[in-house]
């Protein structure tokens, strides 16, 4: 078996703040630390995934104690919160960096919000060690209201599909259900791979975030608003 820096992995850092209160009282009150291993990873994963809603917040980098503040998330900030919180619950993990080209957010993003993206947009799945070796979760991304709005949108499209905070080979069944093994939602999407960090941290000292400068303040100002409406929209069939 090959063996990992356990300490390193579970460490709390500046984004992955999971001493906050906040975080420690939701971890107490779901009583995730007194679960078996796969199904504590199962039950943080579900709660990220479904009670976290699919959005979009001011920045990828915010602590996760912020993400939790917020009530929504898109992958690199429901990822910042789901390492935090399996790291709460002694499941080591780390992130997994890449960029995804933009035409996947394409319908969930629209009209400038959409021009403003750049073409490759940084992505991240985590990946959690769980039972000897390395999971790659990433289906946490889409709540299953929104997902459930697409799928009866495009019920009759067959084939890949990439679009709306979607990229998979099969819209209908997308494995995105905890059962002890890999999750995906938008995987088909990336096109390039960064490697493998110890936290989100330094990911981004590294590679940044989506947006600076004028473009990142534009976004948090305005634009943002906009894209959360218009995920609300699809999300309630609209």
């Amino acid at each position: 078996m090959t063996s990992i820096d356990t300490p390193t992995l579970l460490r709390q850092t500046p984004i992955l703040d999971h001493t906050h209160p906040r975080i420690q009282a939701l971890v107490a009150q779901r009583s995730w630390r007194q679960l078996p291993e796969r199904e504590r990873i199962g039950a943080i994963y579900g709660f990220v995934r479904d009670e976290i809603a699919f959005g979009y917040n001011l920045a990828d980098d915010l602590p996760a104690s912020r993400v939790l503040a917020d009530g929504i998330g898109q992958c690199n900030t429901k990822g910042t919160l789901f390492m935090a919180l399996l790291r709460a619950c002694g499941i080591p993990c780390r992130l997994h960096g890449f960029t995804i080209d933009k035409a996947l957010q394409k319908g969930a993003i629209t009209g400038a919000a959409y021009l403003l993206a750049p073409r490759s947009i940084v992505h991240s799945w985590v990946e959690v060690w769980f039972e000897g070796r390395w999971l790659e979760l990433e289906g946490f991304i889409l709540d299953g209201a929104y997902l459930r709005a697409l799928q009866r949108r495009f019920a009759t499209h067959q084939g890949p599909f990439c679009g709306y905070g979607a990229a998979t080979p099969d819209l209908q069944h997308p494995p995105v259900d905890w059962r002890g093994g890999n999750t995906y939602i938008q995987k088909e999407g990336i096109n390039h791979d960064f490697g493998v960090f110890d936290d989100p941290d330094a990911f981004y000292a590294r590679h940044g975030a989506n947006l600076s400068g004028f473009k990142r303040w534009l976004f948090q100002a305005v634009v943002r608003r906009w894209m959360n409406r218009n995920v609300a929209r699809i999300r309630a069939g609209g």
